[in-house]
């Protein structure tokens, strides 16, 4: 039984035509091409503004504790909303989850557009997350059920560097808006650009036909049962990792912009570098995880995780923090490989549940990092960073040695 049986529009026929001479030229599925240039499109949109939202509520009189508050609520609906979304994607199918997840998100966008003060946020919040947290058990079941084994490291690469390119491009436009129209105003004009990016995605989205895993009992308690051990160990160390960025990365706008005095343009610049660096790594890693194993590159992900915010507050110039957003873009170098071993390890009709509770646990966990960051920032703005520093080269030296290389996991 497929998702879709009628026939599609001619738009999306059209996106269609291109979609499948991608995926021949790359290798990879066109249910995979669909779904992670639906991710491309929304995140163009999304990176306009994303990354100012702390300056944003600043500007709408939150303080630097409600900022961290803010990266906590982040965290919280990453956690609570993505066993939900494996749950959907399922039992409704892929492209319904899809749809209902971006409807979702849509409506998150129009609050954040009409919000007169800070609280609103949250509200926005809680429902712009639904997109990218309850949609991410379905792009790595779309992964998974799209691709062999041996080709999913490579389907992830595909997808990350597609999601990541907005993060390259937007952000520096974005910057620009702000600095000709103000910053309030340059994050609504990017909302609505985000809104009309929302309408030409559907085409896209309406494309994936992969077939409805049937309904089963199986429930929370089952899906966790079915962890692999070397899956469980990999989530421990990826607690410790993401308390790492959790505690930091919210807070590196404010300290960039008001500590060490970078404008907001130029910021937008140290992002493009961060990503631009992060889609250089990400073939060439990717290909040398098929012949090396993937775990030389996850730790090499975890390092830089930890080195990031260590880097950020030892830069005191421009040219010291291209080199610190280097370091922060290189923490991608073994994404791809993280994500397949989590695909490799799921059963394949539990494989969207068994991603929604591995980050299920994974965001709860690291949840209070936020806002433990910034009561440390109280302390001194460098302390959030340096800690989170700590903590991450804990968690390197925990994966490295506790998880196997995939290819003697017991």
């Amino acid at each position: 039984m497929a998702d879709v049986h009628t026939p599609a529009p001619r738009t999306a026929r059209t996106f269609g035509a291109i979609r499948t001479r991608v995926a021949r030229s790359s290798g990879i599925d066109r249910n995979v091409a669909a779904a992670s240039g639906a991710v491309f499109l929304v995140g163009l949109g999304e990176e306009l503004w994303k990354k100012f939202l702390p300056k944003y509520l600043e500007s709408l009189g939150a303080s630097v504790p409600i900022v961290g508050l803010f990266g906590t609520a982040e965290d919280f609906f990453d956690a609570v909303y993505q066993y939900p979304g494996g749950w959907v994607a399922d039992h409704w199918g892929r492209q319904r989850a899809f749809l209902l997840f971006l409807a979702v998100a849509a409506t998150g966008y129009l609050v954040y557009l009409f919000s007169p003060s800070w609280p609103f946020l949250f509200l926005g919040l809680a429902l712009v997350m639904v997109w990218q947290s309850m949609g991410s058990p379905a792009i790595f079941a779309t992964v998974g059920d799209a691709l062999p084994k041996e080709r999913r490291a490579m389907g992830f690469t595909v997808q990350s560097i597609l999601k990541r390119i907005p993060i390259v491009i937007s952000p520096v436009i974005g910057g620009a808006i702000m600095k000709s129209q103000g910053l309030q105003a340059g994050i609504r004009t990017g909302l609505v650009i985000t809104l009309l990016l929302v309408g030409i995605t559907i085409p896209l989205l309406l494309a994936i036909n992969l077939l409805v895993i049937p309904h089963d009992t199986v429930r929370m308690r089952g899906v966790w049962n079915s962890f692999h051990p070397t899956l469980k160990r990999l989530l421990v160390s990826d607690i410790t990792i993401r308390t790492c960025e959790g505690m930091a990365d919210i807070f590196v706008v404010l300290y960039v912009t008001n500590v060490t005095g970078i404008t907001i343009a130029r910021y937008g610049v140290l992002v493009a570098v961060q990503i631009a660096t992060a889609i250089a790594v990400y073939l060439p890693s990717a290909r040398l995880a098929d012949r090396l194993g993937r775990k030389p590159f996850v730790i090499a992900t975890f390092l830089f995780f930890a080195l990031y915010p260590i880097s950020v507050v030892l830069a005191h110039s421009f040219a010291s923090l291209v080199l610190a957003f280097v370091i922060g873009g290189l923490r991608e170098i073994g994404e791809p490989s993280r994500k397949a071993m989590i695909v490799d390890f799921g059963e394949p009709h539990l494989r969207a549940r068994t991603v929604g509770l591995y980050y299920l646990v994974r965001s709860l966990s690291i949840t209070p990092a936020s806002a433990i960051g910034g009561l440390l920032w109280r302390i001194r703005p460098e302390v959030p960073f340096l800690i989170a520093g700590l903590i991450g080269l804990g968690g390197t030296i925990l994966f490295a040695a506790t998880v196997a290389d995939e290819r003697h996991a017991a």
